[in-house]
């Protein structure tokens, strides 16, 4: 690989940096900023089989350990914590649905929440306040966040799995769909909230995902 200028500084930045870094600030330090994609290709090769990777996730790059490897790197061992289901429907409507206020949540999940959802997904860093919907009481909007997409290991919200490709996995046989996706996430439900029948909310819940 012919290392030029542009991606020593890349490479730099990447390795200074304590989080991933955007695009656009590193297209911002380049003296060719139109050949950034073939650089940071390169140098994503570059890395491919060794000890580090260069990940990105959404619009921001970083170096990680290499899975093939990660496990001999383990020294402590993170104590798990535990979500409640609510927060984790939460979660997962503000996933599909984004953005979008808590009433319209609550509608989805035919329950009213409690603060403590949103409070414990923010705290988390998953989700975050992107402004207010022009209706009546501008009630803020939600969203999800790059720590969200990072943790999921998905480039972008547009990788979520849709109905047809939920159905095909056998995950959407007999369970509702706001289940379906919190069970996806794998972590420890804590409530035992009803859940609702999957005819009677799946279109809605995933309909920014219909093909």
């Amino acid at each position: 690989m012919s290392v030029s200028r542009d991606i020593k500084i890349i490479e730099a930045i990447l390795f200074a940096s304590n989080e991933p870094v955007h695009e656009d600030d590193l297209k911002g330090k380049m003296l060719n900023k139109n050949n950034f994609q073939n650089d940071i290709k390169n140098l994503q090769n570059f890395y491919l089989e060794r000890g580090i990777n260069l990940i990105k996730t959404g619009k921001k790059w970083s170096f990680r350990t290499s899975e093939k490897i990660k496990d001999e790197l383990i020294i402590f061992k993170s104590q798990k914590r535990k979500i409640s289901r609510a927060a984790l429907e939460t979660l997962a409507i503000i996933a599909y649905q984004q953005p979008i206020t808590r009433s319209e949540i609550e509608n989805i999940r035919g329950v009213q929440m409690g603060r403590g959802s949103i409070d414990h997904l923010m705290e988390i860093g998953w989700i975050k306040p992107s402004g207010r919907k022009n209706v009546p009481g501008k009630p803020a909007l939600w969203i999800t966040t790059d720590l969200f997409i990072e943790h999921f290991s998905i480039n972008s919200i547009s990788d979520l799995p849709n109905k047809d490709e939920l159905k095909a996995s056998g995950f959407l046989e007999k369970r509702s769909a706001i289940a379906t996706i919190t069970d996806i996430a794998n972590e420890e439900i804590t409530s035992n909230e009803n859940i609702i029948d999957e005819e009677e909310n799946l279109d809605d819940f995933l309909s920014n995902k219909e093909i």
